[in-house]
């Protein structure tokens, strides 16, 4: 026995070594191509990934963990030395079978097809969406698996979407012990005790016609000059105890998943649609920051209160922009709020050109909103962003900022939103384009400022570009994150910067309510000992599965854009160039639906690309980011969930139908 281990051993530190023993070993991750050669990501940073052609893929698919080595005389191409961990283990795919075999296409093309041993289909017929499990690699062979759920037939859009759910793991249902724990917390009484008392004040709640799930409500009271604001958040650290199964749970979840027409929530609906939903009329704990602004929109005290709250009013945001434009019938429905939502509207005002003065980088990009109505039509209305949504979004800012400051002043653990300025090289790459549009922009690229972003913005606002500006400067600024150090805000010109206000559906609100909770109780110490030594590794898991709900919605989201065009084959629209490729350009409709116009169907022309000028040039023709342009849809692109347009006309260039 003793032999046996010890020959296995040796073979295996054998097979770990490099063709050539100058060859370096390093560690990574595969991604895969549909064309039988892979790249390697490593884990450590060597400046660039890895090129392995297929003859030394030695048996490693998508995803997988490898060793690997760099072969000798060339900058980027390696050889894989040994598979450590599989990472293809699930694959959602399209099932096909003949008399005596079957396989599953995966939607996605980097991995492999999967063979299925004809006794393993679950009765999946062709044409099914399904999910299969892997369960076998043999040499030279397609991996082996067995279909464990049947989604539904393919090209149906709920059974794409579930499709594109299950392929990122998230999960729907809940396990019942964490129901269980829901509902027996959702059915404690509401008491008053030590917290303080809020239920005189006019409190109200302002979202989306489809909200889900509420979790702040808003007061605004005069104190001479002054504005007294209330940010009232929904208490979820009391229904939702550290390290419990439900706490557990939401950590994994990290955060609510937002679709069309479903929300995969990070908290049953005990709780995020029951017991912590800021429901009109009903008595709700909550954690409420009050501060006081002058006329200028300035800060200059705030306090941080357990308490317990009733809203008077469950608004829209579309009621309350009725409100701010004098709509005589909303007036009349909400006479005892008219006058708050006044001041709300001027505080906001205030708010805005003071932040502006900082450097608050404030982008006009337009954001997507898709829901299916009551006849379950999908409907994507042009995008714009209302004097309600941004009250909203001045007030919560205000009090994540006010949180933050708190705790970094009190040594208490915190997962700070930090938004780093952007890398040199990025920055660098932005203010060259900026030239070649005859921008004299100014700045230090290895010390910008939010200011000096602001300052760009501000001089190319009346600029035929100014669209182009703004998804070029987005593309050059890095990717907010959780961290327990804080790094500043760069986007929003903040010093010091968190996450409070949604805790329903961010487990990084969570973690700062329960740290606010330790603090406003005097047990400091506490805080550190329970949630300080955890504050470095929640703050990377919870920023990746951020990550991972981000594409997935946007994956979805273009799955409905899809299926709303393709109901309008055929029909013209204007749109703006969103993308410059050497393969095509890319077009934005006003509802930011995105198509592409493949090169080949570009007018005839020998074109070249400036990728660092996102431009395609030929001799005739040119096309840039943010040219206005006139496009028919054409085609709908499921397996690459892309709109396929024909330019029919640009500015400047006339093209025959």
């Amino acid at each position: 026995m003793n032999n046996t281990k010890k020959v296995f051993k040796s073979f295996t530190r054998k097979s770990a070594k490099a063709k050539n023993k100058r060859d370096k070993t390093y560690t990574g991750t595969v991604s895969g191509t549909d064309r039988g050669f892979v790249f390697i990501i490593p884990d450590e940073d060597l400046g660039h990934d890895f090129f392995v052609p297929r003859r030394d893929v030695n048996g490693a698919y998508h995803g997988d963990k490898v060793i690997f080595a760099h072969r000798r005389g060339t900058k980027d191409e390696a050889y894989v030395i040994r598979i450590t961990e599989r990472g293809l283990k699930k694959v959602i795919g399209t099932f096909e079978r003949d008399r005596n075999y079957a396989f599953v296409y995966p939607d996605n093309s980097k991995q492999p097809t999967i063979f299925i041993n004809p006794s393993s289909t679950l009765g999946a017929k062709g044409g099914d969406k399904v999910v299969c499990e892997v369960c076998a690699f043999p040499k030279n062979k397609a991996p082996e698996g067995k279909v464990i759920e049947i989604l539904g037939e393919e090209g149906d859009l709920l059974t794409e979407e579930l499709s594109i759910i299950r392929s990122y793991n998230l999960e729907e249902e809940f396990p019942q012990n964490v129901i269980d724990q829901a509902r027996e917390a959702a059915e404690e009484k509401i008491v008053l005790g030590t917290r303080k008392d809020f239920r005189d004040k006019l409190i109200i709640t302002i979202d989306g016609e489809d909200t889900r799930d509420i979790d702040d409500g808003v007061s605004l009271e005069r104190q001479g000059e002054n504005f007294v604001l209330g940010v009232h958040i929904a208490d979820v650290s009391h229904y939702v105890k550290f390290a419990s199964v439900l706490d557990r749970n939401a950590y994994d979840r990290g955060t609510s998943v937002y679709f069309p027409d479903r929300v995969l929530p990070m908290l049953p609906k005990e709780l995020s649609n029951g017991a912590c939903s800021l429901n009109e009329g009903e008595d709700r704990y909550a954690m409420s920051c009050v501060m006081t602004f002058t006329p200028d929109g300035e800060r200059v005290s705030y306090k941080i209160y357990n308490s317990v709250i009733c809203s008077r009013h469950r608004t829209t945001y579309n009621e309350i922009t009725a409100i701010c434009e004098n709509d005589a019938k909303l007036c009349e429905k909400y006479s005892d709020i008219v006058d708050i939502v006044r001041d709300m509207e001027t505080l906001c005002l205030a708010m805005e050109r003071r932040r502006e003065k900082l450097g608050n980088v404030t982008l006009d990009v337009k954001e997507a909103h898709i829901y299916v109505d009551g006849n379950g039509e999908i409907v994507i209305p042009n995008a714009e962003r209302t004097i309600s949504q941004r009250i909203i979004e001045q007030f919560m800012i205000s009090a994540n900022e006010a949180v933050a400051e708190f705790l970094q002043k009190h040594g208490a653990p915190c997962l700070y939103r930090v938004h780093e300025s952007p890398s040199e090289d990025k920055a660098s790459s932005f203010f060259a384009f900026l030239r070649d549009l005859g921008v004299n922009a100014r700045g230090d690229v290895s010390d910008l400022k939010p200011i000096d972003f602001q300052n760009i913005l501000t001089h190319c606002e009346d600029k035929p570009f100014y669209s182009i500006i703004n998804k070029v400067m987005l593309r050059s600024m890095q990717k907010a994150r959780y961290c327990e150090e804080n790094l500043g805000h760069f986007g929003l010109a903040s010093e010091c910067y968190c996450h409070f206000t949604s805790p329903i559906r961010r487990y990084p609100d969570l973690f700062v309510h329960r740290n606010l909770k330790e603090i406003l109780s005097g047990k400091k110490e506490n805080a550190i000992k329970l949630y300080g030594r955890i504050a470095h590794e929640s703050g990377i898991d919870t920023s990746a599965r951020e990550r991972v709900a981000d594409e997935c919605e946007r994956k979805v989201d273009d799955l409905y854009k899809l299926a709303y065009m393709n109901e309008r084959l055929g029909e013209e629209f204007d749109a703006v160039i969103s993308g410059v490729t050497g393969f095509g350009i890319f077009c934005e409709l006003d509802n930011t639906i995105e198509g592409i116009v493949p090169l080949e169907d570009l007018p005839k022309d020998e074109y070249e690309y400036f990728e660092d000028k996102f431009l395609l040039k030929g001799a005739k023709n040119k096309f840039r980011l943010g040219d206005k342009v006139k496009i028919k849809v054409v085609d709908c692109d499921l397996g690459r969930l892309r709109v396929i347009f024909k330019l029919v006309g640009q500015k400047g260039l006339q093209i025959h139908k």
